[in-house]
């Protein structure tokens, strides 16, 4: 092996250790990201096995509001406007997201709960934010999203709205492409 040989092999598998670094790191910087950045609680796992008491005297309005980013080629909604929930009551919302092209489509949903200061009250168990969407041409997909309203919610806030737009992960769509180029190509 030549040193110019052993000098690339060298930097591949640097180029190798500090891409898998990388991958392991996002996943807690994300969390850090939507919890901190975005005041949104990403241990609702933890939550839902200890519980909250529901509070049947009390109702809190979630309202949902959807969008898609102009580069996104996808139609998406959810099945209710609004739902009229307890603090505490585990509740789940059904959203629809559809690829309206002749490609396929891995998306990624981001997020947010206003109003921003009563957003540490909402607590997400299971939802499709929580990992990429990939859809194929035409395909549309029931998405849930199962939340609790931690019961120490302000009495002043009525109402919180979850809104969720959709991107295109471009390095992603590209990549589940290239990989059914492969496929077919294969057979």
């Amino acid at each position: 092996m030549t040193g110019a040989n052993a000098t690339l092999l060298r930097r591949a598998l640097m180029a190798c250790v500090v891409a898998f670094a990388f991958a392991f790191v996002l996943v807690p910087v994300y969390r850090i990201a939507c919890e901190k950045v975005f005041g949104i609680k990403l241990d609702g796992a933890a939550q839902e096995s200890v519980g909250f008491d529901v509070d049947p005297s009390r109702d809190i309005v979630v309202e949902f509001d959807t969008s898609v980013n102009s580069r996104l080629p996808w139609s998406f909604r959810a099945e209710q406007s609004t739902l009229k929930v307890h603090p505490g009551q585990i509740t789940e919302a059904m959203f629809y997201a559809r690829n309206d092209s002749d490609k396929v489509i891995v998306g990624q949903a981001v997020p947010s709960v206003a109003p921003s200061a009563a957003s540490i009250y909402f607590n997400k168990t299971e939802c499709f934010c929580f990992t990429q969407q990939t859809l194929a041409p035409g395909e549309e997909r029931e998405m849930p999203v199962r939340f609790v309203i931690d019961p120490a919610l302000p009495d002043k806030v009525a109402t919180l709205t979850l809104s969720y737009t959709f991107f295109n992960n471009e390095a992603a769509t590209e990549r589940e492409r290239a990989s059914a180029s492969l496929a077919a190509g294969a057979h």
